[in-house]
């Protein structure tokens, strides 16, 4: 019935991942809008039933795939390419690392850079410190760089590497349950194929609304700042309504006319920010402090991994690690599916040290920059916003930025950079939901992408209206564990197929049981070392 109705509506879609998606959106929705006190109760109560029960799962699956990104470009796999042994990557290592950055953690950087830093300067949740002090200091940026460093480039990583893999290696359509063709083979065109693909679409799309939820709020607070826009929820869904009329036009302009060129600006006036209060501030502090926040980060690094909160009462890990973990992973299909389609053709050893290292370099000189200058602010000129960041997150950047000269053109600019990274990251998603629900090798179609964009739209704003800052927290922790789960499996099935490819078994025939199972130490059975494709030697 469903394919009937998608060749009736003339759709490129894929109808049981189309109608289902869309239909589960629609009802949320439906029932969210009239009953939004029901709803905030209802998505409290899940939400902390999932972080109570497996707020644990969260941490110890993120971790575990970090080690396994590092076990993974270390081991003889190291060598086999995303794409064919004789092709090189498409995109020089510069141009590369540039895109990155651009793959979607802008929109949490400049709603984050300040707030977090001096949420926790002004209540540190560990090492018996006192609030805002130098202790305090050190705690701050040591979270801030846990929750924005390798592990959330792991949870990019993981699904970008998957998807590359199976993708360019394997010929396999450029969706998330192709990933699992190792371990489910043709059956990922079935029912269990469409139900991974339909969980990463509504992941995806959740996972975008929080941010543009999370961005309405700061461009709120900004607009209040500059021009005394009202904090209201009208004057928030006028917000949404703009980001996304705004992305409607960049979605149906494409991707070359409308994302690229947005990207492109952004990013320019981003760095130019991030310049100007490092010279303009405390320039040594920032610079010395950018050192030695890499040590702590580093030194710091194994305790907190597996932080669980299992000897206290606290539950600091719900509106933190566990709500940014679970917000990254509703992000993992749509920012993993850009990495891979930028990355064709580089080793598994080049992509992993490049996906985790680069980007982990410049959340450092992005929140030592931002945070410290912020801490100076407080430590050595008593200007009081870590108290305006208890009060509300969302006033943190600018009112950071007014202790700066031209408070009001930076604290334009940065409006600007803010609107259209949310853009962007909007319209992109459109364009990746399409991709997941599309048939292959069909043409996309302008009005699905904005069909998508709409209901993105739609989404966010129910959200905000909802309950605000705490609904978004509640809801994406409870929908962000399915996708959790999915990327555990995710490594497990890498894992097989890199072994038989490695082997030089066809994918077909692991599917199949033809393949030998992995041995201890990583030895190879006797009777499959003479099919191998690869020199030891070269990893």
């Amino acid at each position: 019935m469903l394919e009937k109705l998608g060749n009736r509506l003339q759709l490129s879609a894929i109808p049981q991942i189309f109608f289902v998606s869309v239909g589960i959106i629609v009802l949320f929705i439906g029932f969210a809008v009239p009953f939004h006190e029901a709803f905030a109760r209802f998505f409290d109560v899940l939400g902390q039933f999932t972080f109570t029960r497996f707020g644990w799962f969260y941490v110890l699956s993120v971790s575990g795939l970090l080690l396994f990104l590092f076990w993974v470009a270390a081991s003889r796999y190291g060598s086999i390419r995303l794409g064919p042994d004789d092709q090189g990557p498409e995109y020089d290592t510069l141009t590369w690392f540039c895109m990155l950055f651009a793959a979607g953690i802008g929109t949490i950087l400049m709603f984050w850079g300040v707030a977090e830093p001096m949420y926790h300067f002004a209540s540190p949740p560990y090492g018996n410190v006192e609030k805002e002090t130098v202790g305090a200091a050190k705690v701050a940026m040591q979270i801030s760089m846990f929750h924005y460093g390798l592990h959330t480039w792991t949870i990019f990583t993981v699904p970008a590497l998957a998807i590359g893999y199976f993708s360019y290696r394997q010929g396999l359509p450029m969706r998330i349950s192709s990933v699992f063709y190792s371990v489910l083979g043709d059956r990922i065109y079935g029912p269990l194929g469409w139900t991974i693909d339909i969980i990463a679409v509504l992941g995806t799309l959740f996972g975008v609304a929080v941010s543009v939820g999370l961005g309405t709020l700061q461009i709120n607070s900004g607009l209040h700042y500059l021009v005394g826009v009202p904090d209201t929820e009208l004057a928030k869904m006028l917000i949404v309504a703009v980001i996304t009329g705004v992305a409607t036009v960049s979605v149906a302009l494409g991707l070359d006319k409308g994302i690229k060129r947005l990207s492109e600006f952004n990013i320019v006036i981003a760095v130019a920010i991030l310049l100007f209060i490092w010279f303009s501030g405390p320039t040594l502090f920032i610079t010395e402090g950018m050192v030695q926040n890499l040590g702590m980060y580093l030194d710091r690094l194994p305790w907190m991994s597996f932080w669980t909160e299992a000897y206290s009462d606290a539950d600091w890990q719900r509106s933190w690690t566990v709500f940014y973990f679970a917000w990254t992973i509703s992000w993992a299909p749509y920012v993993g599916i850009f990495i891979a389609r930028i990355s064709k053709g580089r080793t598994i050893r080049q992509f992993v040290v490049g996906a985790l290292g680069a980007p982990l370099l410049f959340t450092l000189v992005w929140f030592s920059v931002f945070g410290l200058a912020a801490i100076d602010l407080e430590l050595n000129h008593d200007v009081p916003i870590a108290s305006e960041v208890q009060e509300d997150v969302s006033v943190a950047l600018f009112s950071f930025l007014g202790n700066f000269p031209a408070a009001e053109l930076v604290s334009a600019l940065a409006l600007v950079v803010i609107v259209v990274f949310i853009t962007t990251s909007a319209d992109s998603a459109a364009l990746v939901v399409d991709l997941l629900s599309r048939k292959d090798r069909q043409p996309s179609k302008t009005a699905q992408r904005v069909f998508w964009t709409l209901l993105l739209g739609a989404t966010a704003a129910t959200l905000l209206l909802g309950g605000g800052l705490t609904a978004l927290q509640n809801v994406i922790t409870a929908l962000g564990f399915p996708f959790c789960v999915l990327l555990v499996f995710m490594a497990i099935s890498l894992t097989r197929a890199l072994h038989a490819d490695y082997l030089g078994y066809t994918m077909k025939e692991l599917a199949e049981g033809k393949a030998p199972p992995m041995h201890p130490m990583g030895s190879l059975p006797s009777e499959a070392k003479g099919r191998s494709t690869h020199n030891p030697e070269d990893s």
